[in-house]
């Protein structure tokens, strides 16, 4: 039985939710539809009246691909959206600060995809996405939020994703990477236990990988074939990535970020920058002061020295690999630094903030990828005295229910 619902609001996950609760995909506040409800979901909807903030989805993929969710709601509304989300996610914690605007990112700027490959019945080999709630593979044409160079690139990739296809049981996805050098490719989800991949097939993978002009490939990180080291830029530094390592998705959302852990590191005298990576933050903050660099990927601290190597006009950097989960820095280890930069996974970094908390660091910048562990971990630095002076969403993942922020604390 088909059931009229209205539109409440819409939910942390980017569903319209409905009284019930019911959650109603791609709504908006304020519609109302008709639909088949199970399990707390509504199926096969038809929408009755629309938002006036509804707006014609740019992407033809859109609605099954799902990759974005949000594609049909005007930039304004939306913005503010992700901004309530911070605001939610920080007064369950019971804290409040000045939240700013939502920095948003245009289409057409993502320099990083995770494609899905998938061999049909008749042998043709396919790259997309997981459909919208499932794991079935949308083949895609196009998408409107990917740097032009990667869609167009495409068509070459799959030949790459056909090597990696030799076993039933694999089901490899295409990690890309656009860099200043070309494209990065690392592959993982290839079936290991029966031998992993074969010489013959890792042969074909690499003579693809030619035909394409990647930059660089790899196998879950063991490096198959590179023609030209793909080099990142982070400030004034070239750096060349790990294979398989950790970049910011949009440059452009990257730069915001930066922007912002300037200014909040401004007069500092030396800053711990920790779950550092391969320095997207290190190399710009060491224009303001020395730098005590502190991330578990070994391959990520290797490649920021490497970076630092040769490079004038900065305060020393000092990089260390270290499980900052298992083994976070004491206050005796950040003894003499005033301001620590903290970036950590989306788990947070708790362990890592206690530490942080009990020492002497004067001002904290935290950088997030979810506002709920971001909030958790705020809560400890206000109970230890600091203020959380104000926080900026950043849209990094375009009409996605995803927002990321930079935070500033002063003690």
């Amino acid at each position: 039985m088909r059931e009229r619902l209205t539109i409440s609001h819409v939910g942390a996950q980017g569903d319209g939710v409905a009284p019930g609760p019911v959650f109603a995909p791609l709504t908006l506040a304020g519609e109302v539809i008709e639909a088949e409800v199970r399990d707390g979901r509504a199926e096969g909807l038809t929408l009755v009246e629309p938002s006036p903030e509804r707006q014609v989805p740019p992407c033809p993929h859109f609605g099954t691909c799902g990759g974005c969710a949000l594609q049909h709601w005007q930039a304004e509304p939306y913005l503010a959206w992700k901004g309530e989300q911070v605001r939610l996610a920080l007064a369950r914690q019971g804290l409040e600060t000045d939240i700013r605007p939502t920095v948003g990112v245009p289409p057409a700027t993502r320099r990083r995809l995770a494609l899905h490959a998938r061999r049909a019945a008749d042998g043709t080999v396919s790259l997309g996405f997981k459909g919208r709630r499932s794991w079935a593979l949308v083949p895609i044409q196009t998408c409107v939020i990917a740097d032009p160079r990667l869609v167009e690139a495409l068509p070459r990739l799959i030949p790459v994703a056909a090597a990696f296809l030799d076993h039933p049981k694999s089901a490899p996805t295409l990690h890309v990477t656009l860099t200043e050098t070309g494209l990065d490719v690392d592959v993982t989800g290839v079936e290991r236990r029966s031998g992993g991949l074969p010489a013959d097939r890792r042969q074909q993978a690499i003579r693809a990988a030619e035909a394409a002009d990647l930059a660089r490939l790899s196998l879950a990180g063991e490096v198959l074939a590179m023609r030209r080291a793909p080099r990142v830029r982070f400030g004034p530094a070239e750096v060349t990535l790990p294979p398989g390592g950790f970049l910011q998705a949009v440059p452009e959302a990257e730069a915001a970020m930066v922007a912002r852990v300037l200014e909040g590191v401004r007069g500092a005298r030396r800053i711990a920058d920790l779950f550092c990576g391969a320095g997207t933050f290190t190399f710009p903050l060491a224009s303001v002061a020395p730098v005590l660099a502190a991330d578990a990927a070994e391959g990520g601290i290797a490649a920021l020295k490497a970076g630092r190597a040769g490079l004038k006009g900065l305060s020393p950097i000092e990089a260390v690999a270290r499980d900052l989960f298992r083994r976070p820095l004491t206050p005796h280890d950040l003894k003499g630094i005033d301001t620590v930069v903290f970036d950590p996974p989306r788990a947070g970094a708790q362990a890592q903030v206690e530490q942080i908390a009990a020492s002497g660091a004067a001002t904290v910048v935290g950088v997030s990828c979810n506002p709920v562990t971001f909030a958790r971990d705020a809560r400890l630095l206000v109970e230890a005295g600091f203020v959380l002076e104000a926080v900026t969403p950043i849209d990094q993942f375009l009409w996605s229910a995803h927002v990321e922020l930079v935070g500033t604390f002063r003690r």
